[in-house]
């Protein structure tokens, strides 16, 4: 027999909540049949209402249990007034075993996140929500703003300094274009970065010159005991062009070859996709064979200094640190300090023929030259003067090297002052000299692997003073594999070589006559021309430069330039250029 829960008459309050306070008082006429002596807790509208009773609690488990749990004053727990059992037998559906057929609503509030460590790797929490705040919501917005304007600022600066650059390439202009010259061929330099060719290992067909051996104490060399560059006007240097050379002129009546041509005139097709400023070469198709020429005074003899630096030089007639200024200044440098690092005590390596654009009794600086020939095609020779300036004993036998100078003008130009960076920050001023002459180290690196050099040399050289173009000092130097300096600097050898056949292969299709190759000065690109026989003679009338960039060139005091076989003073340099 189910038994039967009887509410009993439920007293009505119409002062407030709950039971009255006298239930006789209030209706007197009513019996109430609540239990005597049941406590009640008093609360308000504004309180949330819990559990009224907890019939899923183990009342066994619970006074087991209730000397190790804190005391709560909840009901339910040891030490509340509501703590009284029910009668189970008289509720049979009230099962304690069967737990699955009741279900709670949980009324508690979310318990706050701990952050930290515990709860960051606590898989059982429910996800939290994100928390946006204010504050650094700004900041970040701010933060996107100056970023914003920063790059624009710097696309703004960068395009003006292009703009510049490019504007002034035009006035650089290494040949004036004549309106008789025809217009051939319009190459740019994208189709030269995808052409790759490999050749075999050269042959030497002669050497000729001495070389003197190389000064390791100059390896020794820091900023804080730096060496004053000498000056050598007593030497002469020589810069003959490929036709006027009488040993190519000898191998071409052998036939040893198809295409001539010199290692400045092949490192400048090599690394032409580097080039920034304008050059030119002169090409002479007779018969079936091809002469690479550069013309008298040609850039080709100068050095380019910052030619791919984003800071444009100055462009005043009477300034020193113009672009034509510092090409003066460093074949200066360069050509003196490749005769102070050697060992001058008459001892000099000779090779099978002396210098073949020496007189007899001249003082002739140290260098060696090297005709080589590679296989371009089935039945294509090609024949190059290679040059190395000095020599080095290794393991009891000589190496090649090649020796050239970096020369700082002004800090504020590169951004590192070498005096202060160069001996604790090399890598840094060696990755600010590849970016600001990417191309005249390129075609240094091309004429060393050209040569066969089993190492080269660079040195730093400053000037004394920023504004003093007369007197450097040496503040180092250091050597590297002309194969490892190139793996460096990327630069492919099978991609040079692939410049050089494509552009041979195009030269070799045209008629017999005389044409030029120029580089653009605005585009990267290169044009052919075809131009007149007499053209680049001594009667021809040519403005390799505006009048804007010829600039006084260093004074008698300066150091020396010797070419084509005499001492070259200031006034000879001006009229050569």
């Amino acid at each position: 027999m189910v038994g039967v829960f009887e509410v009993g008459a439920v007293p009505f309050n119409p002062d407030g909540w709950g039971p009255p306070e006298s239930t006789t008082a209030t209706a007197p006429s009513t019996t109430t049949t609540l239990p005597p002596h049941v406590p009640y807790a008093t609360f308000s509208r504004s309180e949330r209402l819990g559990r009224i009773a907890d019939f899923t609690r183990s009342f066994s488990s619970s006074n087991a249990n209730a000397s190790n749990r804190p005391s709560s004053g909840k009901p339910g727990s040891a030490d509340s007034p509501f703590d009284f059992s029910l009668d189970l037998d008289a509720f049979p559906l009230a099962n304690p075993d069967d737990g699955s057929a009741f279900r709670l609503v949980d009324t508690k509030p979310t318990p706050r996140p701990k952050f930290g460590p515990k709860w960051r790797f606590n898989q059982h929490r429910p996800q939290l929500p994100q928390r946006r705040d204010e504050e650094v919501e700004a900041r970040k917005r701010e933060a996107e703003k100056e970023r914003a304007r920063r790059d624009r600022l710097y696309n703004l600066n960068r395009s003006n300094q292009n703009q510049q650059r490019r504007e002034a390439a035009i006035f650089k202009s290494s040949v004036d274009i004549q309106p008789e010259w025809n217009m051939l061929e319009q190459i740019p330099f994208s189709t030269f970065t995808k052409l790759s060719f490999s050749v075999s290992d050269p042959e030497d067909l002669l050497l000729c010159g001495a070389l003197e051996y190389y000064d390791r104490s100059f390896d020794r060399i820091t900023p804080k005991n730096e060496r004053r560059l000498e000056r050598f006007k007593n030497r002469n240097f020589f810069k003959v062009t490929t036709t006027d050379d009488p040993v190519i002129r000898r191998l071409a009546n052998e036939d040893k070859a198809t295409v001539f041509a010199t290692d400045t005139i092949l490192a400048t097709l090599m690394c032409a996709p580097r080039s920034v400023y304008s050059w030119d070469i002169v090409v002479q198709r007779v018969g079936n064979k091809l002469f690479f020429d550069k013309r008298d005074g040609s850039q080709l003899d100068l050095l380019s200094v910052h030619e791919t630096s984003q800071e444009p030089l100055p462009e005043a007639k009477d300034d020193i640190n113009s672009a034509y200024s510092l090409s003066v200044e460093a074949a200066y440098i360069n050509q003196n300090f490749s005769q102070q690092v050697l060992v001058r005590d008459g001892n000099k390596v000779s090779f099978d023929e002396p210098n073949p654009f020496a007189n007899e009794g001249d003082e002739v600086a140290s260098v060696a030259y090297r005709y080589r020939r590679w296989k371009l095609d089935g039945d294509m020779y090609l024949v190059a003067r290679c040059e190395v300036q000095s020599v080095v004993e290794v393991n009891n036998k000589n190496s090649f090297v090649t020796l050239n100078a970096l020369n700082e003008f002004d800090p504020k130009y590169s951004g590192v002052d070498w005096r202060q960076k160069l001996e604790t920050q090399r890598g840094a001023v060696l990755a600010t000299e590849l970016k600001n002459n990417a191309n005249k180290l390129a075609k240094w690196t091309a004429q060393a692997i050209l040569a066969s050099a089993d190492l080269m040399k660079l040195g730093y050289v400053t000037r004394v003073h920023p504004r003093d173009h007369f007197n450097h000092v040496i503040l180092g130097v250091v050597g590297y594999k002309p194969r490892d300096f190139a793996s460096q600097i990327n630069l492919n050898t099978s991609n040079m070589w692939g410049i050089v056949k494509s552009i041979v292969d195009l030269c070799m299709k045209l008629n017999e006559g005389k044409y030029v190759l120029v580089k653009d000065p605005s585009k990267p690109q290169v044009r052919i021309y075809e131009v007149p026989a007499d053209a680049f003679e001594n009667d021809y009338v040519e403005e390799p430069l505006p009048e804007e960039e010829q600039v006084q060139p260093p004074s008698e005091d300066a150091e020396g330039v010797e070419a084509n076989g005499t001492t070259t003073d200031d006034k000879e340099i001006e009229a050569q250029t």
